[in-house]
Order: C-alpha cells, then structure tokens, then sequence
C-alpha cells in the first residue's frame, strides 16, 4: 500500500522523513533503524540518513508501507 507523505520544502533528509512518516518518534533512532530495517529509495538500498528525498521519489521499507514524497500545495 502506498501512502502519500506531504512535505513544504524542496526536499527532505531521509532522516526527517522517517519521522514526519511515524516510521520512528525521534531523530535519535535514525541511525538504528536504518541498520536494522532495509530501506530503499526509488529501488536502491539506501543507509544514509541524510539522503535527500524529493517529491516523486519512492522510500520503500521491509515490514512498512510503501511511502512517496509530495510537494505540500
């Protein structure tokens, strides 16, 4: 299931994005989640939590939904 996550700049950190997304409750958890949990952005597995994410790209996470960045109107 895709699941649309609005944002108001021009791109967002990984990171930022995982927590606008309730994926983790704080910044602070990043860096595990992301060495415990394969993420992939637009079908690349993807370990940096400052990656930037603009609006059309697709964050894909084991045991998660589906997430696609969107540009907040």
């Amino acid at each position: 299931m895709n699941e649309e996550i609005a944002i108001k700049t021009e791109y967002i950190q990984l990171g930022q994005f995982l927590k606008l997304a309730n994926v983790i409750d704080s910044g602070g958890m990043v860096k595990m989640f992301l060495a415990e949990y394969e993420v992939f952005v637009n079908g690349d597995l993807e370990n940096r939590r400052g990656r930037k994410l603009y609006p059309g790209d697709q964050v894909e996470i084991e045991n998660f939904n589906t997430f696609i960045v969107t540009k907040e109107t």
